[in-house]
């Protein structure tokens, strides 16, 4: 297997987070060099991660012949210009969400990156969660049936670093922010092939004298008839709260992230020091996170891009799937602004077209069951549609049926205790 050498754009936050993941992940790819826009910040991140040389210079860190793959960490206006630099260097690039501030500009850097060859690999974080990927595996083994609802919640007290508060480096608000993540995570449930058709959004400016939305919340209908809803704040108080249901035709999942997650600790304050992302106290009761970089998913998102770049495969978040996101969240905004469903404007879909409403597909494969419930047998002769079958306090089976000449609902017995 290659080992990869890594320019890391971006000294951040983010840019810690990758690098810890990075030179501590696969034990074979490691952060060469670094780039920072201050002398000053680039050569104390060189030091404190012991990376072997730092740039002030973008086109030297996104073109160098020391390295084979180019991490973007940066501020959201400056992904193209990176994308374009490292793409015509013929460079593998890893970019943090969102892709791009809008869909235009996501489009443009995945065809430079398809135009060019290049391996392109969308920096998802949060769909790379342990808990996220043995969920998605649960739904695609049919634990969940179809999926008729997710939802995703990521809310905190707001960003880290200046430029995220600045609408024209941006591009948005909580909803370009958190959204993107949300809107994955609830693609990745209930299908990525399945086409996200309309969006209604509520946003709105309520605590912080901002030109962006610091609150959102959305309904995505996909053309299967599921709905994806999302929830993002940057007025949030106590932490960071991350947090997933998935309600399916056969059951559901719940998932919490970063709060209430096995384990919490009370403080006087004694030995304050770093507790996690986004807390906002370091006494009375706290919620640590064991691993950041390993319950954020850092670690299975590097494995996945790498090996994926190693065995010539795409990997689980690409390009493509940067630039469907960012085509939702415009449509979140003309939403917000319209104050009605407003359309989902796709230039390239390469999922499944005209898929059948959920409800159509199920009777379908109810048709077509080689051995049919017999109660479901019996009604199906009679002319009536089981809506609802259901164990009843005192033992008997209660179905409730549809005739479907005539609409009339009634309920009958069809098993005593």
């Amino acid at each position: 297997m290659q080992e990869h050498r890594v320019s890391m754009l971006g000294t951040g936050l983010i840019g810690m987070f990758y690098t810890m993941s990075l030179n501590g992940g696969r034990g074979r790819d490691r952060v060469q060099l670094v780039y920072s826009r201050t002398e000053e910040r680039a050569r104390a991140f060189a030091e404190e991660w012991e990376i072997p040389a730092w740039t002030t210079d973008l086109a030297e860190a996104c073109t160098s012949d020391d390295i084979d793959t180019v991490v973007i960490g940066l501020p959201n206006h400056i992904h193209e210009e990176c994308v374009d630099l490292a793409a015509g260097a013929g460079k593998a690039i890893l970019c943090t969400k969102p892709l791009g501030r809008t869909a235009a500009e996501a489009k443009r850097m995945m065809d430079k990156v398809e135009a060019t060859g290049v391996f392109g690999g969308y920096l998802e974080d949060l769909c790379y969660t342990p808990k996220t990927l043995k969920a998605i595996a649960s739904v695609e083994e049919g634990a969940l049936g179809d999926v008729t609802w997710a939802c995703s919640r990521e809310t905190h007290p707001g960003p880290h670093s200046d430029w995220f508060w600045d609408l024209e480096q941006a591009g948005g608000g909580a909803i370009v922010d958190l959204g993107c993540h949300c809107i994955e995570i609830v693609r990745s449930f209930i299908g990525k092939e399945i086409r996200p058709v309309e969006v209604m959004c509520w946003a709105d400016t309520l605590v912080h004298p901002i030109d962006a939305e610091d609150n959102g919340i959305a309904l995505i209908r996909f053309e299967n008839g599921a709905i994806g809803q999302f929830e993002v704040s940057w007025s949030f108080r106590g932490g960071m709260d991350l947090r997933d249901e998935v309600a399916g035709t056969e059951g559901t999942i719940w998932l919490n992230h970063f709060l209430r997650t096995g384990y919490e600790m009370y403080t006087s304050g004694a030995g304050a020091g770093y507790v996690a992302e986004k807390a906002e106290s370091e006494s009375g009761w706290l919620f640590p996170v064991g691993d950041e970089v390993v319950e954020l998913g850092y670690n299975d998102m590097f494995d996945d891009m790498f090996d994926s770049l190693d065995q010539g495969r795409e990997p689980r978040e690409t390009f493509y799937d940067g630039y469907i996101v960012n085509a939702v969240i415009d449509a979140c905004y003309r939403s917000a602004s319209s104050r009605q469903w407003e359309p989902v404007a796709l230039e390239v879909w390469r999922g499944r077209e005209n898929v059948p409403l959920i409800r159509d597909s199920r009777g379908q494969a109810a048709a077509a069951a080689t051995e049919p419930d017999p109660a479901e047998a019996l009604a199906a002769a009679a002319g009536l549609t089981i809506l609802k079958r259901e164990r009843m306090p005192g033992g008997q089976v209660k179905v409730i049926l549809k005739n479907e000449e005539t609409g009339e609902l009634s309920q009958e017995i069809i098993e005593n205790a």
